[in-house]
């Protein structure tokens, strides 16, 4: 038989006896696939209740068994399915591997439970049905049932030369054979590499009778579904998690979707269009909100994505098309469906990977692990650092992470201890980095051969790096919003396509004015970026976070601000994110504007501090009151003596949106009145030299101010060789980094310089790296001729001060008597020049000038500082050019 058998379906009816198994064949047995041959067996054995004695039974039953093997073992050999039923013990049941239960309630009473597991290489379903109402007629109930993946309205056929599209000729039926009094069950097979798929079915009478035809279905009035070769799977971890027996479980977040259906590429055919799709059963595959499933091998798939109908659930009509594949939000390594690498990277082509993230080497790293008061941090974006040709690096490391490792020696030169880079989520290339579409993985383009698994690496080899050199590495981030590409039902795309309604605001009228607007209030939203942010600290070993338009993140649907918001609070008291740096920059990078707010902080949050900008930029061009460059001089109090302290203020006088400092000294038309920009007498470019000179000593004012004023001062990329824009505070027009600029006059003496103001903010720590604010003891407050400033006369434009440290050494201590010496500090923003009058320094202590700003180059600055010498009798007079600044150390003098 075993010779001539095509691939079969086997109908059987068998009968219980008590407590043993008997079989009673019928009298023929059909076998029919599919287009193929028909024929019969003959009844094969046929055993009654009175023929069953002793031996006589055992031979009998024995020879039935044995029959019925030929059957299976030559259907086992074929192509298809095997549907058939018998009678399984619990032991037999307890023999599927990897066995799933499922239990329906069926719409008219009762209860269906359907074992789904794997067994002689091939994969079983038992189906039992019990507790039926006593009025529905089981004599004549079979099973009708087919097998589809993602559409459950279109049965599939089982051989591949069928082409048949209509579902009924795809349906298949198989009797039920009753168990004990109140059970009937049926059991159908499967070759393994069918799956997987999903088996729906239904409970059907074939009675002639009209009014006893019954089509039994679940309790939802939909037919009974069960995965084969996929099991539900878990709702937790969302994104994919592999197991070690290879299987891998999807979990997804959808509230709105009425249907999600699971993609899988092979990466041979069209990357455009998937190989595998499966509809995730809504009774199956999903627990609350959270769609999930289990493949038990997802060979040979290296992509997935999904499919997602949402539902309108806002009255606007707007409903998510269904053939755009959407990517996994929590998905850790990002493939595209375009074969080129190099072209321009969106969430419209962007799927996730089915691999893990491959282990890296940590072993050995040291984490510098450094006070915020000590921090001096340098903001770049990974990609214009090193992409110029200047930077003279190879293709593959321009541009990229290893490119950040390749200048190593340029944050040393500064003596930098930070670097805090722009956003390197994955971001849509046509918006720019501040409108990422995802949260858990670099950007492709920032690896060596742009895609994700060389970023991933070649960022971890950058941490590592950067750490064992005593660098941090801190990350911008945004969390509130996505670039907002889903402006039609037809291209929603990431978040937006998957729950555009749990994800996003709506009609709100949110400060940020973004379609692409996330509402951080949901709790949901809240979770994957608390997820997120872990993730790159345990995965990427980063150092902290830059929360950027953080005060959208505190804020309410109807614009008002919350008291205590929940996620800033979560983060602040999460037990992992709580030991790294977290700070909040309030600007805006939908219009480059600063949404100022009274950043709830916990003692935990430090932030940007865009009020020093504004004050530092109006003294220096010839407004504003002396008071407000005090108040951030000495670590802007108003903002940060509530429970903070000075080393919680970052502070900057440019960034990377607006205009840089270049800019700021060279261009000051009525439409950059809000960058409080000062030309220096000439709108851009110019040969005059005394506008010129009066532009670089602006400039080293800016720098001068940064770095002796208490907080964490903020160096932002490009500054230190006078990058420049062009007069231009758009984001777009920013330039890569000009190495050969660095190498320029100008470049060289702004890098010694920054270099020799860092060096002495160290030196003198206990000063301007304190956590704690000074004391009035600390400080005097003097005018050009030692008498009080005039605080609030806005004529006023010259500023001095008397620093002084608690702690005394010694006189014994020659050593170090000269680094705790006083010092004094004068800011002149006048166009004329200032006679200062230095206080009297105590004896055997004579004032050293360390720095003056209108001085040339080299000369105006100097470790070993220039004796001030004394003009009359103890009088000590220096005179300070227009629009510049001045310091000096009292040291121990030399005979």
């Amino acid at each position: 038989m075993a010779n001539i058998l095509p691939s079969v379906s086997v109908q059987v009816n068998h009968q219980w006896y008590g407590t043993v198994k008997l079989t009673n064949w019928a009298s023929a047995i059909h076998f029919k696939y599919g287009n193929r041959r028909t024929f019969k067996v003959k009844k094969m054995v046929n055993l009654r209740k009175d023929q069953v004695h002793g031996e006589d039974f055992k031979d009998r039953a024995r020879n039935a068994r044995q029959n019925m093997d030929l059957i299976a073992n030559a259907s086992s050999r074929s192509t298809g399915s095997q549907i058939g039923t018998s009678l399984l013990t619990a032991t037999e049941t307890k023999g599927l591997e990897n066995t799933s239960t499922y239990l329906f309630r069926a719409e008219i009473g009762g209860l269906v439970k359907v074992y789904v597991g794997r067994k002689n290489l091939k994969y079983a379903v038992l189906i039992e049905i019990s507790s039926l109402p006593q009025w529905a007629d089981e004599s004549d109930l079979v099973v009708k049932w087919g097998i589809f993946r993602s559409d459950s309205s279109s049965f599939m056929p089982f051989d591949p030369q069928m082409s048949s599209t209509r579902s009924e000729s795809n349906s298949f039926q198989t009797p039920l054979i009753r168990k004990g009094q109140n059970m009937l069950f049926s059991w159908i097979e499967f070759d393994l590499d069918q799956a997987p798929f999903y088996l729906s079915f239904l409970l059907k009478s074939q009675s002639n009778d009209p009014e006893r035809n019954l089509e039994i279905r679940s309790h939802r009035k939909t037919n009974f579904c069960v995965p084969v070769g996929i099991r539900s799977g878990h709702p937790a971890p969302l994104g994919i998690s592999f197991s070690n027996d290879g299987s891998v479980n999807f979990a997804l977040f959808s509230k709105n979707s009425e249907s999600v259906i699971l993609c899988l590429y092979d990466g041979k055919a069209d990357k455009n269009k998937p190989s595998l799709e499966i509809a995730l059963d809504p009774y199956i595959n999903r627990t609350g909100d959270i769609w999930h499933v289990l493949m038990e091998s997802v060979w040979p798939y290296v992509a997935y994505g999904y499919r997602c109908n949402e539902t309108s659930s806002n009255g606007q009509g707007d409903v998510v098309h269904p053939k755009q594949v959407l990517l996994d939000p929590y998905s850790k390594i990002l493939g595209s469906l375009l074969p080129d690498r190099t072209a321009a990277f969106s969430p419209m082509n962007c799927i996730g990977n089915l691999s893990e993230v491959p282990a890296f080497d940590w072993s050995d790293e040291k984490h510098p692990c450094l006070s915020l008061e000590n921090l001096v941090v340098y903001r770049l974006n990974v990609q214009r650092f090193t992409e110029d040709k200047s930077s003279q690096l190879p293709t593959g490391v321009a541009g990229t992470f290893s490119g950040l490792i390749e200048k190593l020696v340029h944050f040393k030169v500064l003596r930098v201890n930070a670097i805090l880079l722009e956003p390197i989520f994955p971001f849509d290339e046509q918006k720019g980095p501040y409108f990422p579409f995802h949260f858990f993985s670099p950007m492709n383009l920032y690896g060596p051969i742009h895609d994700s698994l060389s970023a991933i690496n070649s960022m971890k080899e950058m941490v590592k790096k950067l750490h064992a050199n005593g660098l941090e590495v801190l990350l911008e981030v945004v969390y509130t919003h996505t670039t907002d590409d889903g402006d039609s039902a037809a291209h929603k795309v990431g978040l937006q396509g998957i729950d555009n309604y749990s994800y996003y605001h709506f009609g709100c009228g949110m400060a940020s004015g973004s379609k692409g607007a996330l509402n951080c209030n949901n709790p949901v939203v809240q979770q994957m970026i608390l997820d997120s942010l872990r993730y790159w600290v345990t995965e990427f070993h980063v150092d902290g976070f830059c929360f950027v338009n953080a005060s959208s993140l505190v804020g309410r649907v109807d614009g008002d601000y919350l008291p205590r918001p929940a996620l800033i609070e979560a983060i602040a008291f999460d037990p992992l994110l709580s030991k790294v740096k977290i700070i909040a920059d309030c600007l805006d990078p939908n219009d480059a504007s600063f949404k100022e707010v009274r950043f709830p902080h916990w003692k935990r949050w430090a932030e940007m501090n865009p009020r020093f900008c504004r004050d530092v930029r109006n003294f220096l061009r010839g407004e504003g009151l002396l008071s407000d460059l005090a108040t951030r001089l000495c670590g802007s109090g108003d903002i940060f003596s509530d429970g903070r302290g000075p080393a919680y203020s970052f502070n900057f006088v440019s960034r990377n949106f607006r205009l840089s400092i270049v800019d700021l000294v060279s261009f000051g038309d009525s439409e950059l009145s809000s960058e409080l920009s000062w030309n220096c007498g000439e709108e851009g470019s110019t040969n005059k030299v005394n506008v010129l000179e009066t532009r670089l000593k602006q400039i080293r004012n800016f720098f001068f101010i940064l770095f002796v004023s208490l907080g964490v001062p903020v160096i932002n990329m490009g500054d230190e060789c006078g990058q420049s824009c062009n007069g231009s505070p758009l984001y777009k027009d920013k330039k890569p980094f000009d190495w050969e600029a660095l190498r320029m006059n100008f470049g060289v003496q702004l890098t010694q310089f920054v270099a020799f103001l860092s060096s002495f903010r160290m030196r003198r720590r206990r000063l301007f790296q304190s956590r704690d604010f000074l004391e009035e003891d600390n400080i005097d407050w003097l005018g050009s001729d030692l008498t009080q400033p005039r605080w609030e006369d806005k004529s006023s434009k010259f500023l001095a001060m008397t620093l002084r440290e608690n702690n005394k050494v010694s006189e014994s201590n020659s050593d170090s008597s000269h680094e705790e010496g006083d010092l004094f500090i004068a800011f002149n923003a006048s166009d004329q020049s200032e006679r200062v009058i230095l206080p009297p320094p105590s004896k055997d202590v004579a004032w050293f000038r360390l720095v003056d700003t209108a001085l040339t180059f080299p000369g105006f600055f100097s470790t070993n500082g220039e004796l001030v010498v004394e003009q009359a009798a103890e009088l000590l007079a220096y005179e300070m050019k227009s629009h510049s600044c001045a310091l000096f150390e009292a040291r121990r003098s030399i005979s």
